[in-house]
């Protein structure tokens, strides 16, 4: 709990026992001690506090609430009380009643440092900026304490920076913080490096860079000495942002003889020198070149720089620095980009490379770097490259499989260099089947002799040849696109679970494991894969798309629902963590990451990512749950959806998805380019748009039904069912829009590289014609609706236009259930093949399903009062033959059909189940395979067979679910 041990209270000693349970989780023994020191001291605040935590903790939040209140209106000002009521409300998410709390007891207690204290982060946590202004100078004014004087001062920053006008930041917040900083440099009170790094942002952000320079190069600067050369980047960025290239170039310069492996200041460097040669700059006559030094201000002069670094790295026994050797290569790289002729003043870009690789080709870095320069080379020269680089990797003597492998790590770093650097310059992809297939053996062959090498590895280290396993996964993913042989995807899928079992901690071949699954459509390995990849924070952000995007699709609804919550906890948690980060920041000084923070906060708030999650598990819940736990109306009520309200940020979206997080070694023109990403975000907010309208529109259909039956339109408008439909009507519109923008997206058939963003599932769902038949049932809504306020004179068309759409469904149904059948799995002359597509095509029908049942059942409550009407009608006039209207007929003619649909897809899932377990996987015969590579590959296939079983068991249940919901429907 909340530090109590020096709070010296004399009830300290009673609240101890229910402190000490709270801490450890026995919530309900909390309570009755509480109860029992309440009847004892029914005065003490804080025994009920401590009671509601424990009620809170148990479910019980109302009862909590009460009690909490009860004392908050006490005004508390016992340390005790108030730390318990901040932990109550902080776990309830209410960090706006701890403020309340704080300025009761502030009033009360006007002096106490604490409590005012306090006070300013209870509005830290809420964001109230102008009063944690105020509240920091009243802190100050009774504490004069610097670091309360800056806080009022960060806190104009904060106001500056959240300011929708950014002339009022700019003319009214900076000025006056800049103006509260210089009183206390005048005063010479400036103590602390934070006070001078806060006065630097204030006049950076003000655009005031000369004077920040004069800051940061006179003797507040001094104060700058927590980061290394924090005093130098400040002044090279400034140097920049006032283009002020001499003196940046002799910075740089400076910098670079006293560090030529520090790599940041190489850009600098070049940057400016191209400046200065665009301005003809020339050094004065006399004196210094700047208050800098001296400025290189000709090409020759940087060559000649960088030249000089290399010989002295040449001359050194010692390690050498790999930031002179890459400058080079920069250098050639710009001068070559700007058509300049003194590129060849450094030499021939083959020969550097080989140079550079002799130097460094038993690093692992060694790839990277030289992958960046591979465009210097001509295409004539790619094959020569890679012959002069072989020639430098010591291999022994030629093996039993004709290979010849490295005989130590370092030889082997470099032989893996050899064959990454081949990949990267397209020799990999221009071989023949029967070459990648060669190729493939020899990767092999050279991974399996690496193991030797991490025999006494530990588990959560790689092994030394992985990356050959990597790579030869590449090279089959190659052969399976190009061929569509599956084959060599199952091989792929053993040879990657091979590389597991050696390699139990390796994230790339687990993330390649997880989107072969996934292509699959096998969910079920995928949950523990991604788990045992201990998603780390923003990362549930950056690659949870890779798990979100299949779970509902592949039919697996409890680990979509599992994944969906995984992620939503930390974007919900995200919220409160950054507000605890802001404090902190406040506390000990680091001013400058507070813009950070809230910065991170938007972010994730307005990740596409966050959006997608929130909408489709709002979906799933509905799916799974409405009609058959909760009718669709409690449902929506429970989720608190409004179909009015869109919580969506469109214009303000972030695609924070890492595209890139697979290991990739193939050529530029394989890459994921700026126009994948741009298409792929175009189209997850094209599907995400048509998802969310759908959802409005269920929550619209849900307040419809409730609605009590109205005869009377004027009573009905009056009730606000008008508007309930002219809202449903509105989403409606924009719904059809959107669909047929979709569907001109979706005709482009945008094809990404393997390893870049996956597909969305718009292309399968307008395919399956499930989106134009989900749009259709729901657009039978508003008939239904207009046919309950219609006058029965003018009813009849109606009728028959709404049993047309009943007709229509009912087709539309069977067309989307006919995609959906085929085998899924299934053994032809020994080999296996897979159609996930078909799949995805039964959830589609399923979620379908369940949109025209919820349309079903507003209709079944329409008609239900009209049939009543009509048998006391019938009774009256004693006419037994009076015929039913003709929509009735229609809709008891719907709710058979829609028996008869759910029948055959649960016949269709049965089938599939019995043909799938009846297959011999065992007879699988793959060419080439050891028996060990086969055991991996069985391992594999048998996660798939198992995974699509688990998927048809799941969505046949809930189609069972469904079959009672029918039941319910006669009216």
């Amino acid at each position: 709990m909340a530090a109590r041990g020096h709070v010296q209270d004399p009830n300290d000693r009673r609240l101890r026992p229910i402190y000490d349970y709270l801490d450890n989780g026995n919530n309900k023994m909390a309570i009755q001690q509480a109860d029992k020191l309440l009847k004892k001291h029914k005065d003490l605040h804080c025994a009920k506090v401590l009671k509601a935590i424990g009620l809170q903790r148990t479910g019980k939040q109302d009862e909590a609430f009460t009690l909490a209140q009860e004392v908050a209106t006490l005004e508390p000002t016992d340390d005790n009380s108030l730390q318990a009521l901040t932990i109550l409300y902080r776990e309830m998410h209410r960090p706006e009643l701890v403020t309340k709390l704080y300025e009761a007891a502030v009033k009360k207690v006007p002096l106490s440092e604490e409590y005012h204290s306090h006070l300013f982060m209870a509005y830290a946590r809420v964001g109230e900026y102008k009063k944690m202004q105020q509240a920091g100078m009243a802190l100050y004014k009774i504490v004069p304490k610097n670091p309360y004087y800056f806080w009022s001062v960060m806190s104009l920053v904060m106001q500056a920076i959240s300011a929708q006008d950014e002339k009022l930041a700019q003319t009214m917040f900076l000025p006056l913080a800049e103006r509260m900083v210089e009183k206390m440099v005048k005063e010479e009170k400036i103590e602390a490096e934070a006070e001078v790094q806060l006065y630097f942002m204030i006049l950076e952000r003000l655009g005031k860079c000369v004077e920040a320079l004069e800051v940061i190069r006179g003797p507040l600067g001094e104060k700058l000495t927590s980061e290394l050369q924090s005093r130098e980047n400040k002044c090279m960025m400034l140097y920049k942002r006032l283009q002020r290239w001499p003196e940046c170039n002799a910075l740089a310069h400076k910098l670079l003889l006293k560090n030529p492996d520090d790599w940041q200041f190489y850009p600098a460097y070049f940057d400016s020198l191209f400046h200065l040669v665009d301005q003809s700059w020339s050094p004065p006559e006399e004196g210094e070149h700047c208050s800098e030094g001296s400025v290189h201000h000709t090409v020759a002069e940087v060559v000649r720089f960088v030249e000089e670094r290399i010989k002295g790295e040449d001359g050194k026994e010692s390690r050498s620095l790999r930031g002179p050797y890459l400058a080079r290569l920069e250098l050639m790289h710009r001068l070559r980009e700007r058509g300049c002729p003194e590129e060849s003043l450094l030499g021939e870009p083959l020969e550097l490379m080989v140079q550079f690789f002799n130097k460094f080709g038993d690093k692992p870095c060694c790839i990277t770097d030289l992958k960046i320069y591979l465009h210097l080379l001509s295409p004539e020269q790619h094959v020569q490259f890679i012959n002069r680089l072989s020639e430098a990797v010591p291999l022994g003597n030629q093996e039993e499989e004709g290979f010849a492998f490295p005989e130590d790590t370092k030889a082997l770093q470099r032989h893996l260099c050899v064959c990454q650097l081949s990949r990267a310059l397209g020799l990999h992809h221009s071989l023949d089947v029967d070459g990648k297939l060669h190729l493939i053996t020899e990767l092999k062959a050279h991974y399996h002799h690496g193991l030797k090498f991490g025999k006494n590895t530990l588990k959560t280290e790689l092994q030394f040849s992985d990356m050959y396993c990597l790579m030869a996964a590449h090279v089959y993913i190659d052969l399976w696109t190009e061929t569509g042989d599956e084959d060599m995807m199952w091989q792929c899928l053993g040879l990657l679970q091979e590389g597991l079992f050696h390699s139990p901690s390796n994230a790339q071949f687990k993330l390649l494991l997880l989107l072969l699954y996934c292509r699959l459509g096998a969910f079920e390995p995928v949950v523990d894969l991604y788990s045992s990849l201990d998603a780390k924070h923003v990362q549930h952000d950056t690659i949870g798309f890779l798990l979100t995007r299949y779970a509902e699709s592949l039919g697996q609804f409890a680990a979509a629902s599992q994944s969906c919550n995984f992620s939503l906890r930390f974007f919900h948690s995200n919220q409160k963590d950054t507000s605890e980060y802001i404090i902190q920041a406040y506390k000990y000084g680091a001013f400058e990451k507070i813009p950070e923070f809230i910065a991170l906060r938007n972010r994730l708030n307005q990740s596409l990512h966050f959006a997608q999650v929130r909408t489709e598990r709002m979906l799933l819940d509905l799916f799974l749950e409405a009609d058959i736990v909760l009718s669709l109306e409690e449902s929506v009520k429970a989720m608190s959806l409004s179909a009015e309200e869109d919580d969506i940020p469109w214009d303000s979206m972030r695609d924070n998805r890492d595209l890139t997080v697979f290991t990739c070694w193939d050529p530029k023109d394989r890459q994921l380019t700026d126009e994948h990403r741009r298409q792929s975000l175009e189209e997850e907010s094209m599907w995400l748009r048509i998802r969310s309208l759908t959802l409005r529109l269920l929550a619209s259909l849900a307040a419809l039904g409730h609605m009590p039956s109205q005869q009377n339109s004027e009573i009905s408008n009056e009730n606000g069912v008008g508007d309930k439909t002219s809202i449903l009507s509105s989403l409606l519109s924009q719904l059809n829009q959107t669909l047929q923008t979709a569907a001109q997206m979706a005709e482009k058939r945008i094809q990404y590289p393997f390893l870049g963003p996956p597909s969305t599932r718009l292309v399968l769902a307008l395919s399956s014609g499930s989106c134009q038949c989900q749009a259709a049932a729901l657009q039978l809504s508003v008939h239904l609706h207009e046919l309950e306020t219609a006058a029965h004179d003018e009813s009849s068309e109606l009728q028959t236009q709404i049993c047309n759409g009943f007709k229509s469904i009912v087709v539309q149904l069977q067309e989307i259930l006919n995609k959906c059948k085929g085998d899924l799995l299934e053994m032809k002359e020994g080999k296996l093949k897979t159609q996930p597509s078909l799949l995805e095509n039964l959830v589609f029908f399923v979620e379908t399903m369940c949109i025209v049942l919820w349309m079903a059942s507003y209709c079944a409550k329409i008609l239900r009062p009209l049939k009543t009407s009509l048998q006391k009608k019938k009774k009256k006039k004693k006419d037994a033959n009076t015929a039913l209207p003709v929509v009735m007929c229609g809709f008891q003619e719907l709710t058979g059909n829609l028996q008869d649909l759910l029948t055959q897809a649960m016949e269709h899932i049965k089938g599939q189940e019995t043909a799938m377990t009846a297959l011999k996987l065992a007879t699988l015969t793959l060419e080439g395979c050891t028996q060990e590579e086969a055991s991996f590959t069985k391992a594999a296939t048998d996660k798939v067979q198992s995974s699509y079983l688990r998927s048809l068991q799941e969505v046949g249940d809930l189609l069972k679910k469904r079959t009672e919901t029918i039941k319910n429907l006669k009216i």
